[in-house]
Parts: C-alpha cells; structure tokens; sequence
C-alpha cells in the first residue's frame, strides 16, 4: 500500500475512517471525502480531523468536501485527488444511507436519500474514478455491501433499505464481471455489529455499542483484501471475519468494544 492513492467515500468517521488510519499506517496516500467540514454537534470528527490522524498514522491525507449525490462536486474531488497525488489506485465505496421501516412506514424522501447515496454514489463515484483505476497496476474497488444473493427475510423486513445496499452489492458482481482480470472488485460486510454513529444514533443506542465490535476489524480485512493481486481477488462478498481466518487470524477478541457482552449479529448474514 505504500504509496498507493486510496478514494474513500465517507471518511471522516467510521469505518471508512478506521480503513484511511489502517492503510495510512502502510505508508497509503488516502483522500478523505465527506460532508463534514465543520464539527458537527452530535457526529464526531471532520474530514480534516479524520485526515490529520491519517498522517500521525504514517501515510498523507488530502481532505475534500464532497456530497457524493452531487455529480459536480464528485468530478471535482476526483480531479483534485489526482492532481494532487498523481492518480488513484483503490476505491473504497463506504459512504452509505441507512433507515429501517416497513413499506407503509417508508416515507419517499428517506427512500430516495438511501439510492442516491448508496446505489447511485457507488455507481457514480466508480465511474469517475474508473479512467484512473485503469492507469493503476494495482487497481481495486472495495465495496461495503452485503453478499449475494441476499436471503428473503430482508427483503420482507426492510425492502427500502435493503433494495438500497443489495444495488451496491450488485455493482459488485457487474464490476467484477466487466473489468475482470483488470480491476480487483470486491464486497465486504461485517458479521457482527460495528460500533459506528449509525449503531449508536439510529439502531440500538449504547448497549448495542457496547454488543459491537470496533471498525478496526472491517479495516484490517481491508487492508488484506486490498493487498491481494486485483487478477486473483475479484467478485468475492467477504466477511470480515472470513478474511482474518484466511490470514491466519482466529482470535477476534481484541476486536470486541466490550469483551464481556455478547456479540450482536448484523443484518443480511
């Protein structure tokens, strides 16, 4: 990774902050995009913040502002990344909408917010990176989504939501399919709870924190995704725990936000 430009989507928090930190360490050059340019009451961290970590981890940062709705300004981040550092090697498509509810109970803004920011923000995202990927010799695409084919019960549970995550798991198998041999495409998804914003704002509040394990797990199954030769790593859906247990790492605990609580499993596994 040393030396390898790395885009993430959403990455002044969370996973995709905890994946910037981890490549960092090795020396990556990550471009930190997201909304949050100010500090945010009830959020922690900005994409500045989240970028300075990534350079006291080892690696540069370059933080842009960037809706990934908004088809100008992902242009922009793009054009400035690769102005900056020279191209891009890795996309990691993390930036993701979340709202559970039933189809009565779906109101058409928060269904239109969760395809625009997860189906349409991968699609379009890739595809302005894609003229730089294909420069790369080491070129991936990193998708967090969940693996396919989804069983039925989600659909049934949460259609709005799931409908918006499966269409990113679905680039997913296109991708792959399109650029094989050329371009690594992969998904990854969590086999538990990951102690983010999301968990501890809009699902279960601190005791499901507290049930979760930290984002450094996703982030460390990244790393080891993305070190794998593109032409040999391509159309998977991993977990993560699936990728620790092919390096040869079996014992999670130190992933745990409590170790004396038990595990939460997350949706779609």
């Amino acid at each position: 990774m040393k030396n390898r430009t790395i885009f993430i989507s959403g990455a002044s928090r969370g996973i995709g902050k905890a994946i910037g930190i981890r490549l960092a360490q090795e020396g990556a050059n990550i471009v930190v995009t997201g909304k949050t340019d100010q500090a945010h009451p009830k959020l922690e961290g900005t994409i500045h913040t989240a970028a300075e970590e990534m350079i006291a981890a080892g690696g540069q940062a370059l933080p842009i502002v960037m809706d990934i709705r908004d088809e100008e300004q992902v242009e922009s981040a793009v054009q400035q990344a690769v102005d900056h550092f020279g191209g891009i090697d890795v996309v990691v498509n993390n930036a993701s909408a979340i709202f559970l509810a039933d189809t009565p109970n779906s109101p058409m803004k928060r269904f239109d917010l969760m395809h625009q920011v997860n189906v349409r923000g991968t699609f379009m995202l890739t595809q302005k990176c894609l003229p730089y990927l294909q420069q790369s010799e080491h070129a991936h695409i990193l998708t967090l989504s969940p693996p396919h084919p989804l069983k039925d019960q989600w659909f049934g549970q949460f259609l709005s939501y799931t409908l918006a995550k499966y269409g990113m798991s679905l680039c997913t198998v296109g991708w792959a399919k399109e650029f094989e041999g050329k371009i690594g495409v992969n998904s990854i998804w969590p086999v538990t709870t990951i102690a983010t914003a999301a968990v501890r704002n809009l699902l279960g509040g601190e005791q499901m924190v507290q049930q979760s394990r930290t984002p450094d797990i996703i982030a460390d199954a990244a790393y080891y995704i993305l070190n794998r030769k593109p032409s040999e790593c391509n159309g998977n859906f991993f977990t993560d725990e699936q990728v620790l247990e092919e390096e040869g790492i079996t014992d999670l605990s130190s992933y745990a936000v409590n170790p004396d609580e038990d595990l939460m499993p997350d949706f779609f596994l």
